[in-house]
Parts: structure tokens; sequence; C-alpha cells
């Protein structure tokens, strides 16, 4: 039991990270197959409309649960907000990009691409929350 609690203080910001990344894969990939089959919106209006409903909840989720930014200062708060919906709307195109490329040009399952694009998305959006976003100030 040790050992675990030491595993989780020592990888705890990737451990909640992936916890975090999970719920808004999934959360991505519900919103993204509700607008693309009961819906039946097209596969990159269903993409964009899945991308703005999982940043709004990631956005909130790695502030409070992952990073711990505590500010709540207008200038602060619209600063890691502008910086996040930024960041994500380049890897949102990156996903947009890989669903259409490989979707509707190569016909492979839209649901098997929207998880692998999903992989790659969450590895990107790590990287560039925690140095560019939420990155402690020195």
């Amino acid at each position: 039991m040790k050992y675990i609690i030491a595993f989780f203080k020592k990888y705890k910001e990737i451990i909640l990270y992936l916890i975090v990344g999970g719920l808004t894969t999934l959360i991505n990939v519900v919103s993204y197959w509700i607008f693309a089959h009961p819906v039946l919106l097209n596969t990159v209006i269903s993409t964009v409309l899945a991308w703005f409903v999982s940043v709004l909840f990631a956005f909130f989720a790695n502030k409070i649960v992952v990073f711990e930014s505590k500010s709540y200062e207008k200038r602060i708060f619209v600063k890691e907000m502008l910086l996040f919906f930024v960041s994500r709307a380049a890897t949102g195109a990156l996903d947009v990009a890989i669903m259409y490329i490989f979707v509707d040009l190569f016909l492979f399952n839209d649901l098997v691409m929207k998880i692998i694009s999903n992989i790659v998305i969450i590895i990107l959006n790590y990287i560039i929350s925690k140095f560019l976003v939420f990155g402690k100030k020195k």
C-alpha cells in the first residue's frame, strides 16, 4: 500500500491528467456519436461540436483538478482560458484533419479513428497545458 501511495504522489499530475483526459475523451466520443448518428450531422460538424463540449469540460477539470491553478483573478483566469482554448483549437484542427482524411477520404471506421485521434490529442494537450497554459510561474 505504501508503494501505491508513493507512486501516486510521484506521478499525481500525470495520473490525474490521464483520468481527466479519459473523461474528456469519453465526452468527446459520446458527443461526436450523438451529433453524427442520432442527429445525423456530417463528420466535420460533429467533430467540431464534440470538440467544443469536451474542451469546456477539460478547461475546468484541468484548471482545478490536474494543474491546481487556484487563481480566479480575472486577468489570470481569462489568460488561462484563452491560452487553453487557442491551444485546444490547434489540436482540435488536427482532430478534424485526422477525421476528415481517415474517415471521409480513406473510409476508415469513424469511432475507431475518433479514439486513435484522441490518444494523439491527449498527449499533445498535456504538454501544452503543463508548459504553456497552467505552467507554474516563478
